[in-house]
């Protein structure tokens, strides 16, 4: 989520931010967004009623609004009725990895100075802990609604962004759960159910899945966001884009979904109703409003030229499904465009609908009697919200290398300790993009000087490095330690909204600086890589003299304390790459614009994710090793499963491999295939493990070469054993689809393995009926 004008339209973005400001200190707070029982105009108002079903109640209020007034309700900073008693509103608040200042709906200071700032997304994410992630939203969510409480901040929070991570290079990577569609939408589904609450149809906030769809590009080689139109097949889209979407909403049951800037096969994500009515709203029933990335519809109109009129482009947004304009664009012609007949008032109450039934849903019109209204600011940055950041960048933490091993280090034998590099003592690059203020940091030269008598040198000025004049003074000290720690890598300079990445490899002149630290260093030498994207360093991997290297993304606020305490051995690593690393190469010939993710060798392109690319890699997706050692057996399994079915068709089940059931055939109901695995602890350190289970399905060369089909995560203790349950939907998980875009669950043999433990079970028909052709 973005704004667009902010670069294509400035006059708007002024305009829009100064309005939307003085309506977000109009907005929640502790006095009644509307419906106060002392208004005496409006206390009786039907629309005003707890004891209503919200249905009729938002009705009633869609009848008494004039067009003019729905129209400045289509907007992100909602306009104000007097007459109803209801105050201005801004929707555009963030909440990715706690409550954010990016958007004009939330805003920090006095009571509340900062917020509790979570690892960045792919770090989280390489905790393959649902749990973890669904806690996460949850305080964020006690922290929104506090400083809503305030008169701080809004309800709506346009998160998690839940696109595929699809190409190394994309500057805004980091802020998803990377690159496999499962892991996506199952973070997803987790994180919403934390913002959103449990409390029935109430939500505490309402969470926002986007950018639907097919959005992973910024700006690549003169190719904007704003203009690109992705070429996607109905097989990618079915099989990749669109899974982490459907999982967020039918699973997550989020309150709204978001549509991006790009175009999809020549439509605007924005202004289509095959993937806004027939797909979000119809096929997946959402229960919420959908919402454009900021300016998306001006985007359209003013730089894809997509309608001739800007009442055209209004209309066209609204009748395909859009209900709100994050950007002045529908306020500004939606009136026209049912002047001039382009668009009927009907449409413009179907759009509200969604967005006050939301509205209705968070309370914000039933008077001063809020729910969650005893949040407040002893509420955010509380001690046990800041230790879940610090457990949740330390379970992020993904161990790359560990060589003799070296790591953890030793209290005795480690006891001064180089810390060198351009990240060795930030704080703010540790919370990545779309964060907030956070509640106070520890850098990792802080952490690390918890353990160990510190000898600090940058090395490098900037993650830029561009330039070898700091070089000596960071050698020198590598000389006078008993132990290197060198924290180099990314930040917002190098990968960013608006910003892809060049290449792969370390900018500037940091591998040499590396390098020379390894060859003069006293003690070990350990690489610490700070970044959202993969880098490639297949120098340091191969190196003998750099003996570890550890991966911690953008690890948030305690970032610095996880480090250090991994480094040491407090505690012990169990993170996983959520994304493959690639060797330099890979990209080389390989345009973003790309968006086909199935290799064509004939065309000599390579193919993308770990699911269809089996080429070299610098480390693989669901690569980290611990400081222990686990192995681990499947137990009890099937080797056959019958999968009941409506019937046949003749034809059009056949593939090259044999047969595959379309799975709207299938009863798939809760069709589950359980299996028990067994993790023994064979080492000397109590640690997590994380059960990574793959399938490779045997439906010929257009399904993945394999998928990730379920993960846990289990704590076993030095020398014991856990029994472990995992479930696979067979219909969800072990379907794959074909050319046409039709999900299919292939018959036969599906190899399911975890690590290089492997089990056959080969699935069969069970004929309940026939369906005719």
């Amino acid at each position: 989520m973005a704004c667009a004008y902010n670069t294509i339209f400035p006059s708007f973005l002024v305009l829009s931010l100064l309005i939307s400001f003085s309506a977000s200190i109009l907005a929640g707070g502790r006095e009644s967004f509307a419906c106060d029982p002392n208004d005496a105009t409006t206390k009786g108002l039907p629309f005003c009623r707890v004891t209503l079903p919200i249905a009729e109640r938002v009705k009633d209020l869609i009848g008494k609004l004039s067009l003019q007034e729905k129209v400045k309700l289509l907007i992100n900073n909602a306009k104000a009725v007097p007459r109803l008693g209801i105050k201005g509103y801004e929707w555009w608040s963030e909440a990715l990895h706690g409550v954010s200042n990016v958007g004009p709906g939330t805003r920090f200071g006095g009571d509340f100075p900062g917020a509790t700032s979570f690892p960045q997304v792919i770090t989280t994410a390489s905790s393959f802990n649902e749990t973890l992630w669904e806690s996460i939203g949850r305080v964020v969510s006690d922290e929104a609604r506090a400083m809503y409480n305030g008169g701080m901040a809004g309800l709506t929070f346009w998160s998690p962004n839940v696109n595929v991570f699809r190409d190394p290079r994309w500057g805004r990577g980091q802020e998803t759960p990377g690159e496999d569609p499962v892991l996506a939408g199952k973070y997803a589904a987790s994180y919403v159910r934390g913002l959103q609450g449990t409390d029935g149809d109430r939500l505490k906030v309402a969470a926002s899945c986007k950018h639907f769809t097919a959005y992973d590009l910024e700006n690549w080689n003169g190719v904007d966001r704003f203009h690109f139109n992705a070429k996607v097949s109905k097989q990618d889209i079915e099989d990749t884009f669109d899974v982490p979407f459907r999982m967020c909403v039918k699973e997550g049951n989020v309150a709204s979904v978001m549509c991006s800037y790009n175009q999809v096969n020549g439509v605007p994500t924005c202004a289509d109703p095959k993937i806004l009515q027939k797909t979000i709203r119809g096929q997946w029933r959402l229960n919420g409003y959908i919402v454009s990335d900021c300016d998306s519809v001006g985007v359209y109109y003013n730089a894809q030229h997509y309608t001739s009129t800007p009442e055209e482009a209004a209309a066209e947004a609204i009748k395909a499904g859009l209900d709100l304009d994050c950007g002045p664009f529908l306020g500004l012609h939606s009136e026209e465009a049912v002047k001039k007949g382009f668009l009927s008032e009907a449409h413009i109450n179907k759009a509200l609908v969604n967005t006050l039934t939301v509205q209705m849903r968070l309370g914000l019109f039933d008077g001063p009697a809020q729910l969650y209204g005893n949040l407040g600011p002893k509420d955010v940055c509380t001690q046990p919200h800041q230790e879940l950041a610090l457990e949740a960048a330390r379970q992020g933490l993904v161990l790359l290398k560990n060589h003799g091993p070296v790591l953890p280090l030793s209290h005795i034998r480690h006891r001064t300790v180089a810390v060198i590099g351009p990240n060795s003592d930030v704080t703010v690059t540790m919370i990545g993009n779309y964060a907030g203020v956070a509640c106070g940091y520890t850098s990792p030269l802080q952490g690390i000087g918890k353990y160990a008598k510190t000898i600090h040198q940058q090395g490098c000025k900037d993650v830029a490095c561009v330039d070898d004049k700091l070089f000596n003074a960071a050698i020198d000290a590598s000389r006078q330690a008993d132990a290197t720690i060198l924290v180099m890598g990314l930040d917002q300079s190098i990968e960013a909204e608006g910003r892809d990445r060049t290449g792969l490899l370390l900018p500037g002149r940091q591998q040499e600086l590396v390098s020379n630290i390894a060859k003069s260093s006293r003690g070990p030498t350990i690489l610490v890589l700070m970044s959202g994207g993969p880098i490639d360093v297949t120098f340091a991997k191969n190196n003998p003299q750099i003996a570890a290297i550890l991966w911690v993304g953008y690890p948030g606020q305690a970032g610095g304390a996880a480090i250090a305490d991994v480094l040491y051995g407090t505690t012990n690593p169990g993170g996983k790459l959520p994304m493959t690393w690639y060797p330099q190469d890979y990209i080389t010939n390989l345009p973003m614009t790309n968006m086909a993710m199935r290799s064509s060798p004939s065309k000599r392109y390579p193919g993308r994710t770990y699911r269809f690319y089996n080429g070299p890699v610098v480390y693989p997706f669901g690569h980290g090793l611990s400081y222990t050692h686990f192995v681990h057996a499947i137990t009890t399994a099937p080797t056959v499963f019958s999968v009941p079915i409506d019937g046949h068709r003749r034809g059009g089940n056949v593939t090259l491999s044999g047969k595959a059931i379309r799975v709207t055939h299938a009863r798939c109901g809760r069709l589950s295939l359980g299996i028990q695995v067994d993790v023994k602890n064979v080492g000397s350190k109590d640690g997590s493990h994380t059960l990574l289970v793959f399938s490779k399905p045997p439906a010929g060369h257009w399904a993945p070469h394999k998928q990730l089909v379920a993960f846990k995560k289990v704590h076993v203790p030095a020398g014991t054993r856990q029994l472990v349950g995992i479930n696979i939907h067979v219909c969800k998980y072990l379907s794959v689809v074909d050319r046409s875009g039709i999900r299919r669950i292939p018959m036969g043999d599906h190899n399911v393995h975890i690590g290089d433990t492997k089990h056959s079970v080969s699935l069969q028909a069970t004929t309940l009926g026939v369906i005719k052709s």
